[in-house]
């Protein structure tokens, strides 16, 4: 009877101490530093989360325009004609932009002729310059939060550590002011304190995982703006692209 009765007791003790490993159970007991390590794990899991729904719509509008808007411009038989249809495109298409400031600094160039500005600098020269200010544009614009997504994978396990630490911290504490010391009783609040590294891991790793795959597709871009540069380089500078019959569109 007396073996049945600690049994008994043991399991009404694991019982009670699997209900306290819950995360109702670790936010009904948050101090002031657990609610912070759990409202900024929240805000970055908002912010990757949002970043990475920006940059996976962006990506996937860039992958189904770039080519037509590249192909449509060097097919189109008038210079001008090509010219306006980049004009027509969203304020949000790279290539178009890129395209448009090339055809602006070689007019400008032209209308300067004769200038301390064309003295200073050839057609090729100023183009070239215009170009590389376009394509550093567009390529910071394609990193626009790759910044917050590396910093949530690099710090949430961190954050979501120190909300542990500091947990079963305070879980010694309330286990020292009881005189309990059995393993249920330290079973409990240590788990539970665990929670808030699992919570940080939960953050991190799709911001880890969304920052390595844009970064990749950021370069296969940046790769697509320099060979379009380099073409409108020699279209710009010289009248035809390189490698092209015929001489002048």
């Amino acid at each position: 009877m007396l073996q049945q009765t600690t049994t008994a007791a043991a399991g009404g003790s694991n019982a009670e101490a699997l209900q306290q490993m819950s995360f109702m159970h670790l936010a009904q007991n948050f101090d002031f530093v657990g609610w912070v390590v759990f409202i900024t794990l929240l805000l970055m899991s908002v912010l990757s989360v949002y970043w990475i729904v920006i940059n996976f719509v962006k990506n996937l509008r860039l992958r189904g325009s770039s080519d037509r808007v590249v192909s449509t411009f060097w097919e189109t038989p008038n210079a001008q004609d090509a010219i306006r249809y980049m004009e027509e495109q969203s304020r949000s298409e790279p290539f178009s932009k890129i395209a448009l400031d090339a055809a602006q600094a070689a007019a400008h160039h032209q209308r300067h002729e004769g200038s301390r500005l064309v003295e200073s600098l050839n057609r090729s020269e100023f183009v070239d310059r215009a170009l590389r200010q376009a394509v550093t544009r567009e390529s910071s614009r394609l990193e626009a939060g790759l910044t917050v997504l590396a910093t949530v994978g690099s710090t949430a396990p961190f954050v979501g550590l120190l909300g542990t630490v500091w947990g079963i911290y305070h879980a010694l504490l309330r286990l020292g002011a009881s005189g309990e010391s059995s393993i249920q009783a330290v079973a409990g609040p240590v788990g539970e304190a665990l929670i808030m590294t699992a919570i940080g891991l939960f953050v991190a790793i799709p911001a880890v995982l969304a920052y390595n795959f844009f970064v990749r597709l950021n370069r296969v871009t940046n790769n697509k703006f320099d060979t379009f540069a380099h073409d409108l380089h020699d279209f710009f500078a010289t009248g035809s692209r390189v490698g092209e019959v015929g001489g002048k569109r």
